[in-house]
């Protein structure tokens, strides 16, 4: 009966549920083909590329004018014509409002040009996050694996030590309540894993039920980037800053254009006529026709102060993206020596002497100088520390990509351009 109660009790959770086998999955190769088909890079590109077709529009001449004026003499018959008088009219820009109107362009077409950076910086991010939280929990569903298998040896313990009498039903109950719990983990550890496989697809543009491969092993790793000075990096390379400093000199030119509008703009004019019955031009006027900005003065002036004032907020905003991006590498650099700081705590000090006291509480439970519940509070504690571990490589490297985003220099971009060389 005993025998049958721990043979029902077992079976009733499966003991090894593997993930299908998936094929090994490269970083680089994910990261390629998100900067190649991720829709929102496309959009941005295409911005980009719209922004700088407005340069050439900006930095023309206004459009040669043309007409004809049909005249009549002593006549009301609009069939009658006395002479054809034709026009043609050409502003000439002389004030140089076309060349300001291009340096606005110009510096707005660079903007947009930062802010494809900016997209693919935060692609690159998140396309490594997403990779390094699927290899975090592969590892572990190794560890959950591995205390399984833990778990598994010392039911069988307790069974043959339930069947000589030596020990309670109570210790195989709570063996088999243990396997239950890493049942359940195994379960949100297969379901961050699908979360993870479907933000990796989204973000290299496939549907989202795409097989994913296998990530490669997490391991420890430290930046250049963090040993560097990153904040003075982040004022040269920082897409926000480049972006501010794009908007100065945007509005500077346009407040050049402001100041130009009260110089008149000369248009060449020039009138040529025919006359019924006399084949031919028979006669032609000249002239130069312009503006008079000076009798409006109060819209011209009002122009100018719009444009140092946006301007002045332009410089304004400059200023807060510096402040902001100091602050953002003073944090994220406090953020990877904290998680530094503790993955060399676990790996060194305390998962070492976890292992050490598993073993050696698993010895004194098969001698009896230990007790099942001390056994399974010391592979508790290994577990937690294993994966506690593990967390911490996992945020170590998601806080070095996203370093590298807030500073604006990515290693795989700087290393795709050296290999495209």
């Amino acid at each position: 009966m005993r025998r049958l109660l721990l043979f029902l009790t077992l079976g009733t959770f499966p003991l090894n549920r593997a993930l299908p086998a998936a094929e090994p999955l490269s970083k680089n190769q994910v990261l390629e083909t998100a900067l190649r088909e991720n829709p929102t890079l496309k959009a941005a590109c295409a911005r980009w590329e719209a922004m700088k077709q407005r340069v050439p529009q900006a930095r023309a001449w206004d459009d040669l004018m043309a007409g004809v004026e049909l005249q009549r003499t002593e006549t009301l018959n609009p069939a009658k014509i006395s002479d054809v008088e034709w026009m043609l009219l050409q502003a000439i820009p002389i004030s140089g409002k076309n060349l300001s109107r291009g340096r606005a362009s110009i510096a707005e077409a660079l903007s947009a040009f930062q802010e494809v950076r900016r997209v693919q910086l935060d692609v690159v991010t998140r396309v490594q996050a997403a990779y390094y939280r699927l290899a975090g929990a592969y590892g572990q569903l190794e560890i959950n694996q591995r205390n399984r298998d833990l778990l598994t040896q010392v039911a069988e313990i307790s069974r043959k030590k339930y069947e000589v009498g030596t020990v309670t039903q109570s210790d195989m109950l709570l063996a088999e309540t243990e396997l239950a719990r890493l049942s359940e983990g195994r379960a949100m550890i297969e379901r961050d894993i699908s979360d993870q496989q479907t933000q990796l697809n989204v973000l290299t543009n496939r549907p989202a039920r795409s097989p994913v491969g296998t990530p490669e092993a997490l391991s420890f790793r430290g930046s250049a980037l963090a040993a560097q000075n990153a904040e003075a990096l982040a004022m040269q390379c920082r897409p926000e800053i480049l972006i501010g400093w794009r908007k100065i000199e945007a509005e500077k030119a346009r407040l050049q254009l402001a100041h130009r509008q009260w110089i008149p703009d000369p248009a060449l004019q020039i009138k040529a006529r025919e006359f019924p019955g006399s084949p031919g031009i028979r006669e032609y006027d000249t002239g130069i026709v312009f503006s008079v900005p000076w009798m409006n003065g109060k819209k011209y002036s009002a122009g100018v102060s719009e444009a140092e004032e946006s301007l002045a907020g332009a410089q304004h905003e400059y200023e807060a993206a510096r402040t902001e991006a100091s602050g953002l590498v003073r944090d994220q650099l406090k953020k990877i020596e904290t998680f530094a700081a503790n993955y060399r705590l676990f790996h060194d000090q305390i998962a070492p002497t976890a292992r050490i006291s598993v073993e050696s509480t698993r010895a004194g439970y098969e001698t009896d100088k230990s007790s099942f519940l001390e056994l399974l509070t010391a592979r508790r504690t290994l577990q937690d520390i294993e994966s506690s571990g593990l967390n911490q490589i996992v945020e170590h490297q998601i806080a070095l990509a996203e370093l590298e985003a807030i500073v604006g220099v990515s290693s795989y971009l700087s290393q795709s351009r050296d290999t495209s060389k």
